[in-house]
């Protein structure tokens, strides 16, 4: 029985050890298997190469973005919880938020707010204590620090100041919802937050509309369906998909065309939680003038803008280039 009970026991521990596990590319030189001086044959474990069975060593000075999970508590990373629970101070978005991810594991880190309205006040305080030999944590309400997120200042600041900034992975909404959507992945842009505004959101749509990859943006609930008809009038009828809740009890992926998202979301009504839309690449980068020319000619006469509208929807092109090739065939009429 006691065997049993040590065969089952826990093979990985948290929290801060003395000793240091090696990186990655120790593995290469790792001895074999079947080498009689290896630690392994000789049944001592000895240091973990890959630091998968030893905790974190102590946090060197510096500032660790650390990613946090976006809905499941669970997918917070070992390495994760090592460093939250030896640094010197941890920042975060929303305190309270922070506070419940950090009591579920036990952690009890000085702990204070780091978010939009900080300013350069809060920036000091945290340069002032890395400067100090301080190692610093930055945690945002959910997944990586920097990502639609004004951490990305603090980590520029900490670099001019000469002080090392160390990248702690973990869960991102972005990525979930990319891997999630069934659309191309090898290739994509993430472009945040559109604007909240219907020209200024056009706008923006407009300049990315030719990029030849996946097009990721966060948005929020409210105003979901009209971001979608905005996107399916400049990006077309292309492939789409809308993530929300991703990781949590209501996770759910819905994937569509744009046009028909945005009827759906218009009678739904505006869905709770946090929203990840993913868009296709262009459709037909293919379509030529001529065959452009000869669609709009038989659309024109609803109006310019309605026939570059439906050149959009229908063909995938670019409504900003379908605008310019309907204008000029309204000027040669």
């Amino acid at each position: 029985m006691n065997a049993a009970k040590d065969k089952a026991a826990p093979v990985f521990r948290l929290g801060v050890t003395r000793g240091r596990a090696d990186d990655c590319p120790a593995l290469l030189n790792d001895p074999p298997m079947n080498d009689p001086s290896s630690d392994r044959v000789s049944g001592q474990i000895g240091r973990d190469p890959i630091g998968a069975r030893e905790s974190s060593p102590p946090p060197e000075p510096g500032l660790y973005v650390v990613a946090t999970p976006i809905g499941n508590l669970r997918d917070i990373t070992l390495r994760a919880l090592d460093i939250l629970g030896g640094v010197s101070r941890v920042y975060a978005e929303d305190t309270r938020v922070a506070r419940r991810l950090l009591d579920a594991y036990g952690l009890k880190p000085r702990l204070s707010a780091y978010h939009d309205h900080s300013g350069e006040p809060t920036r000091d305080q945290v340069l002032a204590a890395l400067a100090a030999g301080e190692s610093v944590a930055l945690i945002s309400d959910a997944g990586t620090p920097l990502i639609s997120d004004p951490g990305f200042k603090l980590a520029r600041a900490a670099i001019e100041a000469g002080h090392k900034v160390f990248p702690i992975p973990g869960a991102s909404a972005l990525l979930a919802g990319l891997v999630s959507s069934g659309l191309p992945s090898d290739r994509f842009l993430f472009a945040g937050f559109l604007p909240p505004k219907q020209g200024a959101r056009r706008a923006t749509l407009e300049e990315i509309a030719a990029v030849d990859a996946t097009l990721v943006f966060f948005e929020s609930g409210p105003r979901l369906a009209e971001s979608l008809a905005d996107m399916g009038v400049v990006l077309g009828a292309r492939p789409a998909a809308v993530a929300r809740e991703l990781t949590k009890l209501f996770e759910e992926t819905r994937r569509e065309a744009l046009p028909a998202l945005a009827v759906h979301y218009a009678e739904a009504g505006a869905p709770r939680g946090e929203i990840v839309v993913i868009v296709g690449p262009p459709l037909a980068r293919d379509i030529s003038d001529d065959v452009l020319d000869q669609f709009l000619d038989g659309v024109l006469g609803e109006g310019v803008k309605e026939a570059a509208n439906a050149a959009a929807e229908v063909l995938g092109v670019p409504r900003k280039r379908a605008y310019a090739r309907a204008l000029a065939l309204k000027a040669k009429a």
